[in-house]
C-alpha cells in the first residue's frame, strides 16, 4: 500500500515536457511556446512574455466547484436547469463575451441565442467596433503576419503599443525576425510609432510622429495630400512639424513593402470611425506608390474567431440582435455596454468575462442586478456572485481547439494539462436542450 503512493506520487512528480504550445493571452496568439508540467500545474512556460507566464503558471493553482448558484456548489444538473430557466424566462436576454473561447464553443453560443432571440455580442464592441464599421465602409488592404515577417521594411504603430500590449509582436512578426526581403532583421526595418505619448514602443521606434491629442485625423489627411503631392497646410492643428510630415511621407512612397499596425488609441477616441477610415483611405493612397497594408491590433486572444464565428453563422461580426428570428446588426443599438446603460436586457449569460472591465459604471451597475451566467475558467474570479457559474476548462490548458490569430489566420490549440471541468460547448449544449422557450 504505501509502496504503491509513493510509486503513484513518483509517477506525478515526472516532468513532461509540450512543445508548440499557443498562448491565447494576447491577440498574437503565439504558437511556439515550450510548456513543462509536473504533479497537475505548470512549472515552466517557455518562450512565454510578461502577460502569458503569469497566466500559465496560474493554471490548477484554484480548484472551485463545476457549478455554482449564488455562490454555493450546485450539481451540474440544478445548474444547467437554473440557467435554461433564467433564459427561457427573460423577454430580452444577452450573450456576451466569446473572445476567451474556441471556435466550438462560439458556435454553441451563436446557436443557443439564435433559438433564444437573443442578442449576441462580443468584447469586439468595446474594443476594434470602430474598425471593424470603418473597413466596411471604406475596405481594408490588408495581410497576414507571416507577410509582415519576410517583407516589411517599414513598420508602423499607430495608436498602438505593443511592448505593453502584445510583448512579442516586435519579436515575432514586426521588428526583429529576418525574412526573405529583409535578410538582417532589425536593421532592414524602419520602426515608426504614431502617438501622442512617449510610450515604450516610442522609445525604440527609429522615428515618433508626438501627433497632438485627438488629432490623428488631421495628420492622417495631412499625409493623404502630401501623397497626392499637394503643399504643406500651413494651418495644420495635429501638432506634428511639416518637415517631419513631409519625410514620413516619403518613407511611405519609398517603401518596398510598408505595414501599418493600429491600436485603441486610434479607435477609442470620439469619432474612432472615421480615424480608422482616414487611415486605411491613406494605405489605399500609398498603393499610388508602393505596397502597403494595414493591420488591427486586436487585444483579447481568440475576439477574432469570435467576428469569425458571428460572421460565417449570421453575416454580421458583432451586436447581433435575433429578436426578430432573423439577424440584425447595429452597433451601439444591439451592443453590450449601451444596452445594459439603457436597461434593455433582463438577463445576461458571459462567455468569459475579460470584456466586462471595459463596461461603464452605469453598465456594471445594471449587470449586477439582473440574472447572470457566468462561464469562465478556474482563475478568474467576479467582482459580484452571479446566479450561475460554471467553471469550465481553458482551451489550450485542458483542450484542444481552434483560435483565430489577429490577422484571421486559425492556429490550433493542443492541451498541457488533464482536468475534469467540462467545455463551455458542452454546457451550452446541455443548456439549450432544456430550454422552454424557442423564439
Amino acid at each position: 500500500m504505501q509502496s504503491g503512493s509513493i510509486s503513484r506520487r513518483k509517477v506525478d512528480d515526472l516532468e513532461n515536457v509540450v512543445r508548440d504550445v499557443a498562448c491565447t493571452v494576447c491577440g498574437c496568439v503565439c504558437d511556439d511556446l515550450i510548456v513543462t508540467t509536473a504533479a497537475g500545474r505548470i512549472v515552466r512556460a517557455e518562450g512565454a512574455c510578461a502577460l502569458a507566464e503569469p497566466w500559465f503558471h496560474a493554471q490548477g493553482d484554484q480548484q472551485p466547484s463545476v457549478c455554482c448558484l449564488n455562490g454555493e456548489a450546485a450539481n451540474v444538473d440544478s445548474a444547467v436547469g437554473t440557467a435554461a430557466a433564467i433564459l427561457s424566462d427573460a423577454s430580452n436576454p444577452l450573450i456576451y463575451g466569446l473572445s476567451r473561447s474556441s471556435t466550438s464553443g462560439q458556435r454553441a453560443a451563436v446557436a443557443l441565442g439564435d433559438r433564444l432571440g437573443a442578442i449576441v455580442d462580443t468584447t469586439a464592441s468595446r474594443c476594434h467596433a470602430p474598425s471593424i464599421m470603418a473597413l466596411q465602409q471604406v475596405g481594408e488592404s490588408t495581410c497576414s503576419l507571416g507577410e509582415v515577417r519576410q517583407r516589411s521594411d517599414v513598420v508602423v504603430y499607430w495608436g498602438a503599443n505593443p511592448l505593453r500590449s502584445h510583448p512579442r509582436h516586435l519579436e515575432r512578426y514586426a521588428g526583429e525576425p529576418k525574412g526573405t526581403c529583409v535578410p538582417r532583421g532589425r536593421e532592414d526595418r524602419h520602426i515608426v510609432v504614431v502617438d501622442p505619448n512617449v510610450t515604450e514602443t516610442a522609445a525604440i521606434a527609429d522615428t515618433h510622429l508626438q501627433v497632438a491629442p485627438g488629432r490623428d485625423f488631421e495628420l492622417l489627411w495631412d499625409l493623404r495630400a502630401r501623397l497626392a503631392g499637394l503643399p504643406a497646410d500651413a494651418s495644420a492643428t495635429h501638432g506634428v512639424p511639416a518637415e517631419t510630415v513631409d519625410a514620413f511621407a516619403e518613407r511611405i512612397r519609398n517603401a518596398r513593402y510598408g505595414i501599418v499596425f493600429f491600436g485603441l488609441g486610434l479607435t477609442r477616441q470620439q469619432n474612432g470611425h472615421r480615424d480608422v477610415e482616414a487611415l486605411l483611405q491613406m494605405v489605399r493612397d500609398a498603393h499610388r506608390h508602393t505596397r502597403w497594408s494595414a493591420r488591427r491590433m486586436r487585444i483579447p486572444g481568440d475576439v477574432a474567431g469570435a467576428d469569425s464565428v458571428l460572421c460565417w453563422q449570421t453575416g454580421f461580426p458583432f451586436s447581433v440582435d435575433f429578436s426578430r428570428g432573423y439577424p440584425r446588426y447595429n452597433p451601439g443599438e444591439f451592443s453590450a455596454n449601451e444596452l445594459l446603460e439603457r436597461g434593455d436586457v433582463d438577463a445576461c449569460l458571459l462567455l468569459g468575462c475579460d470584456g466586462i472591465g471595459q463596461f461603464s459604471d452605469a453598465a456594471m451597475a445594471r449587470l449586477e442586478t439582473i440574472p447572470t451566467i457566468v462561464f469562465d475558467d478556474a482563475t478568474v474570479e467576479t467582482s459580484w456572485v452571479p446566479d450561475v457559474r460554471f467553471t469550465t476548462a481553458a482551451y489550450g490548458i485542458h483542450l484542444p481547439g481552434t483560435a483565430y490569430r489577429m490577422d484571421e489566420v486559425p492556429i490550433p490549440l493542443r492541451p498541457v494539462l488533464e482536468t475534469e471541468y467540462p467545455s463551455d460547448e458542452e454546457i451550452l449544449q446541455q443548456i439549450d436542450a432544456r430550454l422552454t422557450v424557442r423564439r
